[in-house]
């Protein structure tokens, strides 16, 4: 059976545990990631004649289980990474950890059974990655990323900086036209490229590939970049290790700076270090012809290096604090000349506390020295609001980077989120060359603002209801419906209740009609994509299969009214990450088969049978709903018993209470309590009511145990014929349960929440407006009035009187 995604990171996570508590997330990572490596690198390759990675003898993954309970394991499996480490070149890449330190791992019989244990994780059978078929889909380099993403969470403030989110990344790759690269010979390249993640997503954006270049100064982080390249399939990047504003690596043969056609940076925000190494002023590399950044704040270095490192046409994007924008002196100099040079063809301004080493707002600088001269300005995007919380940082949704993508890309002006910016507005005397955002883009919300003469007079605002006009021009007869003039100009007041709002705009037949529109729009998306799921088969590509379903579900959803398109791609795209993605690899590894699973409990016995790619719910929706229905019917019966149980225990429980003496220590009162009772009282005529109301009780009891035996009877019989429908099931059979039953109704689901949510948003802002001036002011003045004289009367009649 396939390996679920899900499955797979949270099995190699777990590994994690094992070493939790000798050191902190910065270091264990090294030892998870290494082993993730030697793993893989077995499997794919061991026995493979002209591999692309050798694995020796005695220098393999299965070397290292042979170690379990070894009391050397440490020391052994240094030495079996050595191996490999020396037959590929990888000698302080893949073996950086040191398996045998005492001090993080435990002495002893500690180390042998942290790292015995360990071992165990990576030997489980279902991480067996020689299996996989789907290649295409760097499954191994995705859980790669899941774990850097994981490890840089947990590395604190200082230590997370090796990373790069995922999502930022995927921005840069589709802002700087990577796409547009014509021959692997074209090149990429990060002068800080931590652990490679930005690097690769940009690469990959190139359907030819790219040759990839990177440099990092930590040499762990070196290591870890290494690793990445080969786990993501690129084997024959080149990264270096050393400071690459001080020693550039990445040099012609005449020494000076190697260009390349595209180039992406994550620097660390603010270096006061910048400068070691170096004097800037006499750079030989000419990298500060535009100015020389501070002293103490290395940010334009960095992008100044970058700049330097494009070829004549080449683009490029830096990640940087906001600081960069708007700092003067020094930095303002640089930026003004940059401006001038046309090199800036983009600013995209992110979310805060989006990245592992600090809480900041950072931006994305996108250059471009193609046709710079005759660049007119500089497209603006503020994206700080797109985002959402995840722990404690937060996180860009599939939406938000495809409509800052799609925005970019197009230079698509849309109000409070981007515009072009041009440079005479740049170089105005008022601005300066001043590139913060907020002057160019005011993406504050319009302030609900209160109107003085209608909480005096009463009515509502006439601007307030014409600011729905998004709504108006969708159902252009349900303004005249719901308001009328109110008795004077500039003012509406409801033609119903308050109460009835609602339900007038559920009920309304335009409402309805644009109802049926949008169901319309997804009956026909699902009419064209069904066929291409239910065509899917071994060997596909998920990712090729999600892409071409989001795009055209965005596309069926363009430019419709009050449905944000990518409100509706972000349905997709959660539920794809929840559940679709998993089913996709399964059917891409497996086909189309109901496999069935044990579910296994702590003693190892087996509790249940479940198939991951079908739950239960959706054979009995298809196949046993009598006998479901049946099951359900009996439920409300029992649910009706317990509940006249519950009415006999309120009235004639607690203490004197007719039920007091068949209730235990714990207060609940039990049958065989009340059969004990019974029979001490049952010839006592004193007690008659108390016997009344025992027996009624006891009746319940013994109705409600009958109920619920015949209900696990039944329950019983249902999960047997289901188990054995699952192995009857066709292949046509499991497609429609899959694509139709389980995929597209969930989907439906979500576009029915999206139309719930757009309702509900006009129907509470009416509702707000009609309450907040239901009442004028002189009224409520008057009914305060009149209370506060009532409440002085109840007082003196009471003779409470000051």
């Amino acid at each position: 059976m396939a390996l679920k995604k899900s499955e797979l990171y949270s099995s190699i996570w777990k590994s994690c545990d094992e070493l939790r508590g000798g050191m902190d997330a910065s270091q264990y990572k090294d030892y998870v990631l290494a082993l993730l490596f030697i793993k893989y690198v077995s499997d794919r390759y061991a026995g493979v004649k002209d591999a692309l990675i050798e694995v020796p003898d005695g220098g393999s993954f299965q070397d290292i289980v042979t170690l379990k309970g070894d009391k050397e394991i440490g020391d052994k499996i240094n030495k079996i990474i050595a191996k490999l480490a020396e037959a590929n070149d990888l000698k302080g890449i893949i073996d950086v950890a040191d398996f045998n330190d005492a001090d993080k791992l435990g002495k002893g019989k500690e180390m042998q059974d942290r790292l015995s244990n360990l071992v165990a994780i990576f030997n489980d059978p279902n991480l067996n990655f020689s299996k996989n078929r789907a290649d295409g889909d760097d499954l191994l380099g995705d859980a790669y990323e899941y774990l850097m993403r994981n490890f840089a969470t947990q590395s604190g403030k200082s230590k997370g900086q090796f990373y790069t989110p995922a999502e930022v990344s995927r921005i840069i790759s589709k802002v700087i036209g990577v796409n547009t690269a014509e021959s692997q010979e074209q090149s990429i390249y990060d002068p800080t490229c931590g652990s490679g993640s930005l690097l690769l997503k940009a690469a990959d954006e190139a359907e030819r590939g790219l040759s990839i270049y990177g440099q990092e100064m930590d040499n762990a982080t070196h290591a870890l970049a290494h690793m990445n390249m080969i786990l993501h399939g690129h084997p024959t990047r080149v990264i270096q290790q050393g400071n690459t504003l001080a020693n550039p690596l990445f040099r012609e043969a005449d020494g000076s700076l190697k260009q390349f056609d595209f180039a992406v940076a994550n620097p660390p925000f603010s270096s006061k270090a910048w400068s070691n190494g170096f004097n800037p002023v006499e750079d030989e590399f000419k990298r500060f012809e535009d100015g020389i950044p501070p002293a103490k704040n290395g940010d334009y270095a960095f992008l100044l290096h970058l700049l330097r490192s494009l070829k004549s046409k080449g683009k490029g994007a830096i990640i940087l604090p906001h600081g960069v924008l708007f700092r003067g002196n020094a930095e303002a100099e640089i930026r003004k000349n940059l401006i001038c040079k046309g090199v800036i063809k983009g600013i995209i301004g992110l979310p805060p506390n989006l990245f592992f080493g600090t809480g900041i707002p950072a931006c994305i600088i996108v250059l471009d020295k193609e046709n710079a001269e005759e660049r007119q300005g500089i497209f603006m995007i503020d994206a700080s609001k797109g985002f959402v919380k995840d722990g404690n940082k937060n996180r860009l949704r599939d939406q938000d980077i495809h409509k800052i993508v799609d925005v970019f890309n197009r230079q698509l002006e849309i109000p409070k989120y981007s515009r072009f910016v041009p440079f005479e507005e740049l170089a105005d005397p008022k601005n300066g060359y001043n590139l913060n955002i907020p002057r160019y883009i005011d993406s504050q919300e319009e302030e609900d603002i209160q109107d003085i003469e209608a909480h005096l007079l009463g009515g509502i605002p006439k601007g307030d209801i014409e600011a729905l006009s998004e709504y108006w021009q969708v159902y252009p007869t349900l303004k005249q419906k719901l308001f009328e003039v109110a008795n004077r100009p500039g003012y509406l007041k409801l033609k119903i209740s308050i109460e009835e709002v609602k339900a007038c705009i559920f009920d309304y037949p335009e409402f309805i009609s644009y109802g049926q529109e949008i169901q319309a729009v997804f009956a026909a998306w699902q009419a064209k994509n069904t066929p291409l799921l239910k065509a899917i088969q071994p060997g596909n590509h998920p990712k090729d299969i999600i892409y071409s379903l989001s795009e055209d579900l965005l596309q069926a959803f363009t430019g419709k009214r009050l449905i944000d398109k990518y409100d509706v791609y972000q349905h997709l795209m959660t539920y794809w990450v929840e559940s679709m993605k998993d089913d996709v690899y399964i059917l891409v590894e497996d086909g189309w088969k109901a496999e069935l699973k044990e579910v296994i409990n702590k003693k190892g016995a087996v509790t249940d049978l479940i198939c991951e790619l079908i739950p239960k719910e959706l054979m009995i929706n298809r196949y046993f709903k009598a006998e479901q229905a049946e099951i359900e019917k009996l439920e409300a019966k029992r649910d009706e018993i317990v509940r006249q149980e519950e009415e006999l225990e309120e009235e004639h429980g607690g203490e004197e209470g007719l039920l007091e003496e068949a209730t235990n220590d714990n207060g609940k009162i039990t049958k065989a309590n009340v059969n004990e009772r019974i029979k001490i009282i049952k010839n006592n005529a004193t007690f008659a009511d108390e016997l009344k109301v025992l027996k009624a009780y006891l009746k319940l009891i013994e109705q409600e145990a009958e109920v619920t035996k015949e209900i696990k009877v039944l329950a019983q019989f249902l999960d047997k014929y289901v188990l054995t429908k699952y192995g009857d099931l066709t292949q046509d059979e499991i497609k429609t349960l899959v694509v139709d039953d389980k995929w597209m109704v969930t989907l439906q689901q979500a576009i029915n929440s999206e139309m719930e949510r757009i309702s509900q948003r006009l129907t509470q802002r009416i509702k707000e407006l009609a309450e907040r001036y239901e009442t004028p002011l002189p009224e409520l003045t008057s009914r305060v009035d009149e209370l506060t004289s009532r409440v002085e009367a109840h007082l003196k009649k009471m003779g409470m009187v000051w």
